[in-house]
């Protein structure tokens, strides 16, 4: 069965950390783009950022609102993507998604389309 899954998020106080994971299976990262998403009751879906295809931790795009802040990373053993988050902000409440692309995709920006597949993503919460 191919599916994503997200795990990791919860409350934080304003300017603390969280690590997301978005775990695959079924099929492989390297041969795919994962992007991360976010959204907000009443508000669209917002692209994050996205990673490429391939063995490496380059071709990386972030939103402009979360450059510096925000890291995703891979690590093909586990077949899980990661999105640590840093400096949180009240703003950055929202339920996240990661969402895969396959055909070995090259991000272009940081709005991954035409995805294949879609997590049911997980709740960060910054609040004091």
């Amino acid at each position: 069965q191919l599916q994503l899954v997200e795990s990791g998020g919860g409350l934080v106080q304003p300017g603390g950390s969280l690590r997301l994971s978005c775990a695959a299976s079924g099929f492989t990262l390297d041969s795919h783009a994962i992007g991360w998403f976010r959204q907000t009751p009443g508000k669209e879906r917002e692209g994050v950022g996205c990673i490429s295809s391939g063995h490496d931790n380059g071709n990386i795009f972030y939103a402009d609102s979360v450059q510096g802040r925000f890291t995703i990373s891979k690590d093909d053993a586990k077949n899980t993507v990661y999105l640590q988050m840093n400096s949180l902000k009240a703003e950055d409440t929202a339920v996240y998604y990661c969402a895969a692309r396959s055909g070995y995709y090259y991000c272009s920006g940081y709005q991954l389309s035409g995805m294949d597949y879609w997590g049911k993503g997980t709740l960060v919460t910054v609040s004091s």
